[in-house]
Formats: structure tokens, sequence, C-alpha cells
């Protein structure tokens, strides 16, 4: 009885033993490079917004006249109170910081022991709205002085714009947008198998407060 069973077992045998080397040469052959696809999934972030902020100012101007002259052989400067004319206007900005991936390439990936770095595109900066409150518009006009012209408030408003550009320096906007644009990376790197101790987000230098001006971008 056992000697019919003896051949069936043998070939149970040999068909387990090819099943277990297919199994074992599976992984090399479904080994694929993983860069390419991580190109295509970061690039899909395409402009990716990492943060926004709303400035309110309040624009103010003063325009005074003075009488300059000299009298025995001394300078001096008169200031002329009834000629003097002050404009305050209170506005409010929109501005936000992305970052744009549609270039996103792999320079931008580095990989070493197992660890990666996305080297972030440089971060840029839009001014997408500016609104001036004009019921709140303060004026104070001598009757000696004519009235504010609409292209004197036009330029007032144009160094309030500027001047709000100035403060971005000091609202820590650049490390912002990376440590948002992290936040949504890294968890398209961990489906992608790497842990978050394994993932360095970094943009290309340590950018400045001089470097505020230069990634100051015109929204489309």
């Amino acid at each position: 009885m056992r000697a019919r069973h003896f051949p069936f077992y043998l070939l149970l045998l040999l068909l387990c033993a090819c099943g277990q080397k297919n199994q074992e040469a599976e992984p090399e052959t479904q080994a694929v490079d993983t860069i390419p696809m991580m190109v295509m999934q970061i690039q899909k972030c395409s402009r990716l917004y990492t943060s926004e902020y709303q400035l309110h100012k309040i624009v103010t101007f003063n325009d005074s006249m003075s009488l300059n002259g000299s009298f025995l052989q001394k300078d001096f400067k008169i200031d002329l109170p009834m000629w003097r004319r002050k404009l305050a206007i209170p506005m409010t900005a929109q501005v936000k910081a992305f970052v744009d991936f549609s270039k996103f390439s792999e320079k931008n990936i580095k990989r070493h022991d197992g660890r990666i770095e996305i080297i972030l595109p440089d971060p840029q900066i839009a001014m997408t709205s500016t609104q001036i409150d004009h019921e709140e518009i303060k004026k104070k006009v001598s009757f000696l002085r004519s009235n504010f012209t609409d292209e004197e408030m036009t330029h007032i408003q144009q160094q309030g714009r500027a001047d709000i550009i100035r403060s971005l320096s000091r609202l820590g906007i650049i490390e912002n947008a990376r440590q948002s644009a992290a936040r949504q990376l890294i968890p398209i790197l961990a489906q992608m198998g790497y842990e978050e101790s394994q993932i360095t987000i970094t943009f290309r230098k340590k950018f400045t407060l001089a470097d505020i001006p230069t990634l100051i971008r015109k929204i489309d």
C-alpha cells in the first residue's frame, strides 16, 4: 500500500520545491526603481501653496511745508502749520508663499545610506490681492493747500504695498514654507516605504532676509 503512494509523494515534494524557488526569485523580477515614480507623484503637487498671510497696514503720509532762509548769517527753518496735509489709508494685503513643483526632477532627490533627501525648488512669494477701506480713509488738508489728487493717492498706496513686502522678512515665511511642504510630501514618501526618520526636506540654500525681494513673483 505504501509503495503505491510513493510516486505521488515524490511528485508533491518536487512541486513544492519548484514553488519555493519561484517565490524566492519573485522579488528580483518585480524590483523597480521608485525614483521616477516619486518624481511623478511630487510633480502632481504642481504649485503647492504652503502658507498664507493676511496683513493689515495703515499707510500714513504727512506733507508739510516750511520756510527756509538765513538771517544774520544763521540758517533757519520755520514750519508752516497752516500748510499741512495728512493722509491715512487702511490697507489689507493677501500674501501667499508657494513652491512650484512643475520642474521637479531626479536632480532634486538624493539617496544615501538608506536615507532620502528632497531638495525643494526655491520658494516663491506672491501678493495675490490688496484692498483699500475707502470708507475709513482719513484726510486732513489745510484750506491753504489743494486736496490730494488721484495720482498722489495711487503713489501713496504703492508705497504702502512696498512697506508690506519689506515686512515679510519678519514673518519667518521661508521656514514656514519648508515645514508646510514637508508635511505634505512626507506621506507621499512614506507610501513608498520610507520611515519619517529617513526623510529630509530642505531648500538648496539657507535663504536670508536679503533674499526675500528676489523670491517675490507676480501671481498668474
